[in-house]
């Protein structure tokens, strides 16, 4: 099976404007995603996929391949479908979308969700991760997008608030949504021509298109989390987690 992993990054963002070019460690950030994904096993090629310039300077730096987007992209998926068509995959590759914001990615995260596919093959054309969340200040916070699964690991919904909510007690496990998915290309062809979903526009969760439209989202479970860096204060965390590390 090709997979090709992809790594959306772009400059802007209102709350941490050229993010995927901060250093941490001495290292951009885009860098560090790069090189964690690269250590996974089974991947074909690894792209960062972004519009800007700066970006694609960066990554030419430290020897890693970029496919450059329309800026026009109206969103991530957008951008990964834009991508794939510069790079001619095929129907029945598997692309991997990994955020340009995930520095602590742990490469066996990339490797199970890739299992998904080997072991299903052609029972769905969507996968991602989840972790059992143990911060407690993670749970009430929207930042963290949390997730409900069926008895066959299939997703039933993702949202910024507590899902479940125990009426009755609070002792119960609740899943954390990682910024990792994987789809097959013609999966793919498909969701890139979706309407907007009414929950994705509600929740501003791209991932809920899907299930609005009928369509499974596998899941995997990961024993390793994957925190987003969303803000300044983010990179010091990384930094400490790498100290650590």
């Amino acid at each position: 099976m090709n997979v090709t992993l992809l790594i959306p990054a772009r400059y802007g963002s209102s709350r941490f404007p050229g993010k995927p070019l901060a250093p941490i460690n001495g290292k951009p950030m885009i860098q560090h995603v790069y090189e964690r994904a690269s250590l996974a096993k089974g991947l074909s090629a690894i792209y960062v996929a972004t519009d800007d310039q700066r970006i694609k300077e960066a990554v030419d730096a430290f020897g890693g391949n970029v496919v450059m987007t329309d800026p026009q992209a109206a969103s991530g998926t957008d951008r990964i479908e834009d991508a794939i068509k510069q790079l001619g995959l095929n129907d029945n590759d598997l692309v991997v979308n990994l955020q340009g914001d995930q520095p602590l990615i742990d490469p066996i995260s990339i490797e199970q969700i890739i299992t998904l596919f080997e072991r299903h093959p052609n029972e769905f054309g969507m996968a991602t991760l989840g972790v059992e969340i143990t911060e407690q200040s993670e749970l009430d916070d929207p930042k963290h997008v949390k997730m409900v699964f069926d008895n066959d690991f299939y997703a039933l919904y993702f949202s910024r608030a507590r899902i479940p909510f125990g009426r009755d007690t609070n002792e119960h496990p609740v899943y954390k949504h990682l910024g990792i998915y994987a789809y097959t290309r013609s999966f793919i062809a498909t969701f890139a021509k979706l309407p907007l979903g009414r929950l994705e526009d509600l929740e501003k969760l791209e991932q809920l298109r899907a299930l609005e439209y009928g369509y499974k989202i596998k899941v995997a479970i990961s024993a390793f989390d994957s925190p987003e860096v969303d803000t300044p204060e983010d990179i010091r965390i990384c930094e400490a987690r790498l100290a650590v590390d």
